[in-house]
């Protein structure tokens, strides 16, 4: 399912989008957390890449373990060279859990901190807004940070092993 696109190894194709939608939603998740004035207009992007994000992560870690496999099956894949591919593939499962993790924190950020200050002070308690926000700040600088390590990591030894492979 994940192998083709007409006729092109899905894997190539699918990765840009992850690439470009993980540290998106990571310099938008840090954004909305830290800059007040941009939250009433990205609102809704940051909770469409919340959720398009993880699911670009995970269609290039499906389609490359697809993509795996069939070079295996077509014995493409050399004793030397499984090291290389095996430290992608862990980088790549990572990334997805990063991003994962990346997500659920921009969608706390979407739920819990009001777009406008005076959202905020009319409808929570002032106790669990103040603790919350700046709680969920750190969360998202720590979050993005780590999430676009490991896509740094990944599409680095993911170029390895396409211009240094076998």
């Amino acid at each position: 399912m994940f192998e083709e696109f007409m006729g092109i190894p899905a894997h190539p194709l699918v990765l840009h989008a992850a690439v470009v939608f993980v540290p998106l939603l990571a310099l938008l998740t840090v954004g909305y957390a830290l800059v007040p004035p941009i939250r009433p207009h990205t609102r809704w992007v940051l909770g469409l890449l919340a959720v398009g994000a993880p699911l670009a992560a995970l269609l290039a870690k499906l389609s490359g373990d697809a993509f795996f496999e069939r070079m295996r099956a077509a014995n493409r894949v050399t004793p030397e060279f499984l090291p290389t591919l095996e430290t992608h593939q862990e980088f790549g499962d990572i990334t997805l859990w990063a991003t994962i993790g990346l997500a659920i924190v921009a969608l706390a950020l979407v739920r819990f901190v009001p777009p406008r200050a005076v959202e905020a002070t009319a409808t929570d308690d002032k106790r669990s807004s103040r603790l919350l926000t700046p709680a969920l700040q750190v969360l998202s600088l720590l979050a993005a940070a780590v999430t676009v390590y490991y896509v740094i990591r990944t599409g680095d030894s993911g170029a390895k092993a396409v211009w240094e492979g076998q």
